[in-house]
């Protein structure tokens, strides 16, 4: 599927496509590399890869074979996650975020260049590693975040930011805090990739889309990542609902929590015409790359999605 997919995509004349790892899904770099290996010209990117859930070495080793199927083609988009997947699920640690995204780009950055690194900080440990074929051009690494913390540290270190989940309105606030730490490193906030992540579907039927999604944003927002994010975006007594709900292991109660006003400004659900609108009000408040993911995971879903959305079609 998902090489139909990318070959589509880049013959619609999608830019870029963008491979999520959801810790328990396809593996992001299998899947980059099956995209790079049917495409020619697209851009490759990870939506992100968990940090936590791979040593860098690994890291180093997945995006840097990407990037010899595709030179000058993949970004390595990186995302400290959430604390299901990397301590529930992975049994590591999901601790002092901040400073092991700050030093993991560091680190990076060296391996991906062919460089033979060691390192010891607060968070990340490396003696004496060197790639053994690492990539003919620089890997571009964004860095996803929601909270002002993580938006600072991405525009200070980043070659871009990943966003998702967001109502439009909460983006110029966003990016106020990545421009704010760009300035603290002396960079150009405008020079910045700002790709957004956004939960997508064609449709005449919006009560039923409404009501997929659902199931879905439901345990997404009662992590304490997402609560505290939507709450921070205007969403909290929902946030408060959301998370009492989960903590009572009352699933249904937590799914209806979700309420019509949260679906339609966190995904973008409608015609083809209603789409674009909402994807044009982003990208006039900032996001340089809409990124459209159809969420019910059928064919018919996915294609007609694609279709409907392609650059250049008719709304």
């Amino acid at each position: 599927m998902c090489r139909r997919v990318a070959e589509h995509a880049e013959i619609l004349g999608y830019e870029s496509l963008w491979i999520a790892d959801t810790g328990a899904g396809p593996d992001a770099f299998v899947v980059a590399a099956v995209a790079a290996g049917v495409t020619r010209g697209v851009r490759i990117g990870t939506a992100v890869v968990p940090l936590y859930t791979r040593a860098l070495p690994v890291h180093a080793a997945g995006a840097g074979s990407v990037a010899q199927l595709a030179p000058g083609r993949f970004v390595l988009g990186l995302g400290v996650s959430s604390e299901t997947i990397v301590a529930t699920w992975g049994g590591v640690p999901f601790e002092r975020p901040l400073a092991r995204m700050r030093e993991s780009v560091a680190v990076l950055r060296r391996m991906l260049a062919g460089e033979r690194v060691s390192f010891a900080g607060k968070t990340v440990r490396t003696q004496n590693f060197r790639l053994v074929s690492p990539p003919p051009q620089p890997v571009p690494i964004y860095v996803a975040a929601l909270m002002p913390p993580m938006l600072e540290l991405a525009g200070e270190i980043a070659d871009g930011v990943i966003l998702n989940f967001m109502p439009v309105e909460a983006v110029p606030r966003m990016l106020a805090h990545v421009r704010k730490g760009a300035a603290r490193s002396g960079r150009d906030a405008a020079k910045l990739e700002v790709v957004a992540r956004f939960q997508t579907l064609v449709t005449d039927d919006v009560p039923r889309a409404r009501d997929a999604i659902r199931q879905m944003m439901g345990p997404y927002f009662a992590t304490s990542v997402y609560n505290r994010f939507v709450a921070w975006c205007g969403f909290a007594e929902e946030a408060r609902a959301l998370d009492a709900a989960w903590r009572a292991r009352d699933r249904a109660r937590n799914v209806a929590a979700v309420t019509d006003d949260m679906v339609d400004r966190l995904a973008i659900i409608g015609t083809p015409e209603r789409c674009r609108e909402r994807l044009a009000a982003f990208v006039g408040a900032g996001v340089t790359t809409p990124m459209i993911q159809p969420f019910l995971f059928d064919e018919a879903a996915i294609w007609g999605t694609l279709e409907a959305l392609a650059p250049g079609g008719a709304a």
